[in-house]
């Protein structure tokens, strides 16, 4: 597919859901297929923290970030795609605050490996590729306090699907939803 750079067409894609759950790897596979900009919060985050500014804890720095720059590529035209946990209201509303000001589209999917069994092993057995970045273990994973969604949003569930196939799906929505073709 081609690279968007028409700001009447660039989209934001705000993947949420539970850490490994396959997030990260359908985000990039839709950044390459958009010719999109591709914003890890757990690449922010530890950018954060090895910096010489992070005395302590971080709190919501990485979304900030996330947002601040989202904006700025979807204003220049190009579409976005956001990689994180989206665990509150508050976050999933940021991203579509981000969306309104710049005029954009929004879809918002919510990611889930609904095999208890996949989604441990998937947890357990990741290895991070981000210097410094220490994923959580499955008790935290599954204790994490995570908000019900409160509107309509994309849901995929990775246990059965490929994240090739997880990431034709969320494009077929992205021109069925959002009334446009993502193919540029």
């Amino acid at each position: 597919m081609k690279a968007r750079h028409d700001p009447g067409k660039a989209t934001l894609i705000s993947l949420s859901g539970l850490p490994g759950t396959g997030k990260s790897t359908i985000a990039r596979k839709l950044a390459e297929r958009l010719g999109a900009v591709w914003l890890r919060i757990d690449t922010i985050e530890q950018a954060v923290l090895a910096s010489e500014i992070a005395h302590g804890p971080i709190n919501d720095a990485g979304y900030r970030i996330a947002y601040a720059v989202a904006e700025d590529n979807l204003r220049l035209g190009l579409s976005v795609t956001a990689d994180c946990v989206n665990d509150v209201l508050l976050a999933r509303n940021a991203w579509r605050d981000v969306s309104l000001r710049a005029r954009v589209a929004l879809l918002e999917v919510e990611v889930i490996c609904a095999d208890v069994r996949e989604h441990r092993r998937r947890v357990e057995t990741r290895l991070a590729d981000v210097t410094g970045l220490s994923y959580p273990d499955w008790r935290e994973t599954i204790g994490r306090a995570y908000e019900p969604w409160d509107r309509e949003r994309l849901l995929i569930d990775t246990a059965e699907s490929s994240p090739d196939e997880c990431a034709t799906a969320i494009l077929a929505a992205a021109e069925t939803i959002l009334g446009r073709s993502t193919d540029g």
